[in-house]
C-alpha cells in the first residue's frame, strides 16, 4: 500500500525537527541530554553507569557489636506502611553503639551499595572539618578564592567557605531535578563540572540567604581538592573512610575517568557503614579517642545557621554545615543527612540512637521535613526506651 504524500511529509518534518535539535545540543554541549532522557531520573544503583572512584575500606576493619536485643523488637504498624510504599531496601538501627535491628529488602543485604545522594553534602562538611584539622584549610572564614582563581575578581571573591556550608553562596545555580537542561541535571549526567562551575555568576550578595544549592557543595569539592592536593575519594578515605574502620569499599561518582567527584550527590555505600558518619558526629568527631572532625566544627556544623530562607523568608533553624537540623522535637534535638530519594542517616543524640534508611522513594514533605523522617524517630524511640 502506497504512502500519502501528507505522511510522508510528516515523516520528513520529524527527522528534519529531530537532526535540528541534535544539532543544537551538539553545539551547545549538551549532549548529556541524551543520557539523561533515557535514564529519565537518578536511580540507587547508579555506579553502574557512571563511572566510579574507589574509596578504600582499612585492612582491618571494626565490626559493630550486635544487642543482646538484636532483631526482637517488632516494627511499629505506621513504620512498616512507610518501608513498603516507600519502597526502603535497608533500615538500620544503631542503639549506644550496637546493631538494635536491620532489615534488607528487594535484594538489597549489610554488603551492598546504594547511592547516598546529597548525604554526600554532610561528608563532604566532615572533609572541610579534618582539613582545618590538618591545616589544610585555616578556617571557615577562610575566602573560596585562596582556592580556585576563577573566585579572585567581582563579587565571588567575597564568597568564604562558611558561606558554602551555608548553602548561602548568592551564586545562579537552578536546583531543578524535572528539568533536562539545569544545571543540576548536567552537573549529573554531565562529564564536565568543572565547566558548569566555572558559568556560576553572583545575583545576591553572599551570607544573606538560605538557598538550597547543589552547586555550592560542589564548590566545596573543588576547594578540598586545591587544599589538600588529592582527589576528594582519596582525602575521604585517608580522612574518615579508613579511621572509622569500614568495612567495605565505598564508591564516589566521578564526571568522567580520572575527573572529579560529584560533591553534592552519589558516595555509594551500605547502611551499616554509613552509620559509622552518624557515630562519628554523635561522638562530636571522635572515634575511640581520636580526633578526626575538630568538635568545635562539629558544634558548628549542627548550628542553625539563622539566615533567612528563600524560599519563604523565615528564619532557618532546619540547616546548619550541610546537615538538616531538627531541634526539639518531642523535647528532642536531632540532627540527620538526607538523600533526595528518602537516604537517611539520623542522628538522636539524648537516647545515642543512629537510623539509617535506604530506599528508592521519599515522602510528602511536613515543612522542611519528610514525613517519613518523623516515622522513623518515633519508631526508633519507641524501640529503645
Amino acid at each position: 500500500m502506497r504512502k500519502s504524500p501528507g505522511v510522508t511529509r510528516f515523516a520528513i518534518g520529524a527527522v528534519a525537527i529531530a537532526g535540528l535539535l541534535a544539532a543544537i545540543l551538539h553545539l551547545s554541549g549538551k549532549n548529556y541530554v541524551y543520557k539523561a532522557l533515557y535514564y529519565n531520573f537518578a536511580d540507587i544503583d547508579d555506579n553502574l553507569i557512571f563511572e566510579q572512584r574507589k574509596v578504600e575500606a582499612p585492612s582491618v576493619t571494626q565490626p559493630w557489636p550486635v544487642s543482646s536485643k538484636y532483631n526482637k523488637a517488632i516494627l511499629p504498624t505506621s513504620l512498616e506502611k512507610v518501608n513498603e510504599e516507600l519502597e526502603t531496601v535497608a533500615f538500620l538501627v544503631i542503639a549506644k553503639d550496637s546493631i538494635l535491628y536491620e532489615k534488607y529488602w528487594d535484594g538489597y543485604s549489610e554488603n551492598s551499595k546504594s547511592n547516598s545522594f546529597s548525604m554526600a553534602k554532610s561528608i563532604v562538611s566532615m572533609l572541610v572539618g579534618a582539613a582545618i584539622k590538618d591545616g589544610s584549610i585555616k578556617s571557615v572564614e577562610q575566602p573560596v578564592s585562596d582556592f580556585l582563581p576563577g573566585f579572585k575578581e567581582g563579587d565571588k571573591a567575597r564568597i568564604t567557605i562558611k558561606h558554602l556550608l551555608w548553602m548561602s553562596s548568592g551564586l545562579n545555580w537552578d536546583e531543578s531535578y524535572s528539568n533536562p537542561l539545569s544545571m543540576t541535571t548536567e552537573a549529573y549526567y554531565g562529564t564536565d563540572l568543572k565547566k558548569i562551575i566555572g558559568r556560576l555568576q553572583p545575583v545576591e550578595a553572599p551570607g544573606q540567604q538560605f538557598s538550597y544549592k547543589s552547586g555550592d557543595t560542589q564548590i566545596l569539592g573543588l576547594v578540598l581538592e586545591a587544599a589538600t592536593g588529592k582527589s576528594l575519594g582519596a582525602y575521604a578515605e585517608e580522612k574518615i573512610w579508613r579511621p572509622i574502620g569500614a568495612k567495605n569499599d565505598a564508591e564516589w561518582s566521578v564526571d568522567k575517568p580520572d575527573g572529579i567527584e560529584k560533591a553534592y550527590c552519589c558516595f555509594f555505600s551500605n547502611a551499616r557503614d554509613f552509620a559509622r558518619l552518624g557515630r562519628l558526629y554523635l561522638h562530636n568527631g571522635t572515634w575511640n579517642g581520636d580526633t578526626i572532625v575538630p568538635p568545635d566544627y562539629v558544634r558548628a556544623s549542627l548550628t542553625a545557621n539563622g539566615l533567612r530562607d528563600a524560599a519563604n523568608g523565615e528564619k532557618v533553624n532546619f540547616y546548619g554545615y550541610q546537615w538538616w537540623l531538627l531541634p526539639n522535637y518531642k523535647g528532642q534535638d536531632i540532627f540527620y543527612a538526607r538523600g533526595i530519594l528518602g537516604q537517611y542517616i539520623v542522628v538522636i543524640p539524648e537516647k545515642e540512637i543512629i537510623i539509617v534508611r535506604l530506599g528508592k522513594k521519599r515522602g510528602e514533605r511536613i515543612k522542611n521535613h519528610p514525613s517519613e523522617i518523623l516515622t522513623m524517630i518515633d519508631a526508633a524511640n519507641e524501640m529503645v526506651e
